[in-house]
């Protein structure tokens, strides 16, 4: 399941209902992104999306990520719009029946998230706002599952 939402979620209840039921799965890996305040310098994250075509585009790279790892089931909640520093951003859940399959998965789905996914990020903070482009180690991340 995709979700986008501009309201904060809780991961917690989250991932107990991904979980639920599961008796196939051997193995759910999870990971939770949260807004940093990078020290004060950053007061909201902004992130845009387009509502509809983004969740198409992540669902196309889980559907990749469930052949090639051989899920079970994947759960990527997204927040879009403002977000305060603490925030859960993001949460990427896999199930697989083993801990590689779920690991390898949840990690290949959050460096698509970080450097592929249609959002645009913005910070904001005492010095004005700035865009933010994917770093060259997350594309470093993303080049080593091609």
């Amino acid at each position: 399941m995709i979700r986008l939402s501009t309201e904060p979620f809780e991961p917690g209840a989250e991932l107990t209902a991904f979980c639920a039921g599961r008796t196939e799965s051997g193995a759910v890996a999870s990971f939770v992104g949260i807004a940093r305040a990078d020290a004060g310098q950053t007061t909201a994250l902004e992130l845009e999306a387009y509502p509809g075509f983004t969740e198409v585009e992540i669902g196309r790279t889980a559907e990749t990520a469930s052949e090639r790892f051989s899920l079970h089931d994947v759960l990527i909640v997204h927040r879009h719009g403002q977000i305060a520093p603490g925030e859960p951003i993001v949460l990427v859940a896999t199930a697989a029946a083993h801990r590689r399959e779920a690991f390898e998965a949840c990690d290949y789905l959050m460096d698509y998230l970080k450097s592929r996914a249609p959002f645009w990020k913005k910070e904001h903070g005492p010095a004005g706002a700035r865009w933010v482009e994917p770093t060259a180690r997350d594309l470093d991340d993303i080049a080593r599952w091609d």
